[in-house]
């Protein structure tokens, strides 16, 4: 049977994507007559398992199609192609899901959005021949002028878009002590390329003063390096930091709340800190009856002690934005990807009556909080909570912190949703894939960072101390 001029132009699609993603090549085949021999095309079609005028023989066309892993209707099924798409380790519309492309991008080991994920490149990390744009530090670990930074943590920075690894090392990541003298250790870039790492090889001199400096190696995957020097000093203090490297937040640290699909709030809220929405506009931002301000940049509440900052503002407000999700997301992911947990499993999930010390916790479910729970530790420790399902807090419980410890180092990342009941108070940053729902009268003294959503109910909003 011969195939029809469509199952023809999808065969050919499917060998062209296959071909460029695979990578394969033709062995042992001679053409003749433009075509190929042993397994191959003669006169444009292919022999012995293969085309025959146009068609498939032996495990072949059955009206136009291949049945068993071949085409149906011009379409390829279990492993092959539908509407002209590879499904289950092939194309979908035109792109490859589980290890291969989707939406002309590969996932796991290749390409998202013209970028590469695990192994490889992430956020545009591709070199790319039409980027002139100079990369910049967005924010650091300690920040410039620290004065007690620990002993034993090491100094991070985080980029404005993904970096070329080969370019970020003990040369162009320099840690320096008194009298210029250079401090050993191994910098490393993590996956997404965007946060690289100076690790000391031994703990910090106490109460000294050090400069970090990032220099115009350090370059983009298209070469485009730092426009200048980055640098940037602080002070030791006195004492050791317990848990995990804190989470940079580089522009979402500028927003008590940040949402990218809107923020609404029942009257009366009180939040101190800025908010934004982005992708969305404005619209979105809904109950706070909202009063543009003169430059048209962010507007103001009588429920906001800050600026209230949306997408469709006037210039700079919807670059800013997209930096600051950008920055969010990367938060996400930063957090997310932490090894090497110190507790696994905790409580099944339930942590409601503990009292948690600084350290990275991971779960493969959700985490409910029924009773209050208490982080004790000091002003410099870390927590982070890796949590693959909902963060649930019961009505009226606590989230308490001692010793000093600081909500700004307390990072709870969820792929689910934030639920924190009514009148209970919550701590910390919460990193969320989706929504964050605060119930009536509830308070949170940290940030609400949400992928989605974020929805209030008269709640007290508060952000950390820096």
């Amino acid at each position: 049977m011969k195939l029809t001029a469509r199952s023809q132009s999808i065969g050919l699609g499917l060998v062209f994507v296959l071909t460029g993603l695979l990578g394969t090549s033709c062995k042992d085949t001679a053409p003749t007559d433009g075509g190929t021999d042993d397994g191959a095309v003669t006169d444009g079609a292919v022999t012995d398992g293969a085309v025959t005028d146009g068609a498939v023989t032996d495990s072949a066309v059955t009206d136009g199609a291949v049945t068993d892993g071949a085409v149906t209707d011009g379409a390829v099924t279990d492993g092959a192609v539908t509407d002209g798409a590879v499904t289950d380790g092939a194309v979908t519309d035109g792109a490859v899901t589980d290890g291969a492309v989707t939406d002309g991008a590969v996932t796991d080991g290749a390409v998202t959005d013209g970028a590469v994920t695990d192994g490889a490149v992430t956020d545009g990390a591709t070199a790319d021949a039409g980027d002139t744009t100079a990369p910049t530090v967005v924010s650091v670990v300690p920040a410039d002028g620290a004065p007690a930074f620990p002993t034993n943590r090491t100094v991070s920075a985080l980029f404005s878009e993904a970096m070329n690894p080969t370019t970020l090392t003990t040369a162009s990541f320099q840690l320096t002590g008194p009298g210029a003298s250079a401090i050993d250790g191994a910098v490393t870039v993590t996956a997404s390329g965007l946060r690289a790492v100076f690790n000391p090889l031994a703990d910090l001199d106490p109460d000294t003063r050090y400069e970090a400096r990032i220099t115009t190696g350090a370059e983009d995957p298209a070469g485009n390096a730092l426009a200048s020097d980055f640098v940037w000093t602080f002070r030791t203090g006195l004492d050791l930091s317990l848990g995990p490297d804190p989470v940079l937040l580089g522009g979402a640290g500028n927003y008590v709340i940040l949402a990218k699909s809107g923020i609404d709030t029942v009257p009366t809220s009180a939040i101190v800190g800025n908010i934004g929405v982005s992708p969305i506009d404005s619209t979105a931002v809904t109950g706070f009856s909202l009063t543009l301000d003169a430059t048209n940049r962010f507007a103001t509440s009588s429920q906001v002690t800050g600026q209230v900052r949306a997408a469709d503002y006037a210039t700079p407000t919807p670059s800013n934005l997209t930096t600051a999700v950008g920055a969010m997301e990367s938060a996400y992911t930063d957090a997310a990807g932490r090894s090497i947990p110190d507790f696994t499993e905790l409580g099944s999930g339930e942590i409601g009556g503990r009292t948690l010390v600084p350290g990275l916790y991971k779960w493969g479910t959700g985490v409910s909080i029924s009773t209050d729970v208490v982080l004790h530790g000091g002003p410099n420790d870390v927590w982070i909570f890796q949590i693959s399902g909902d963060i649930t807090q019961a009505n009226g419980t606590r989230v308490t912190l001692t010793g000093g410890a600081s909500p700004a180092n307390v990072f709870w990342q969820t792929f689910g949703q934030t639920m924190i009941g009514t009148t209970a108070h919550f701590e910390g940053i919460v990193l969320c894939q989706t929504a964050i729902v605060v119930g009536t009268g509830a308070s949170v003294n940290g940030r609400l960072l949400a992928q989605t959503a974020v929805t209030l109910d008269a709640n007290a909003i508060t952000q950390p101390a820096m």
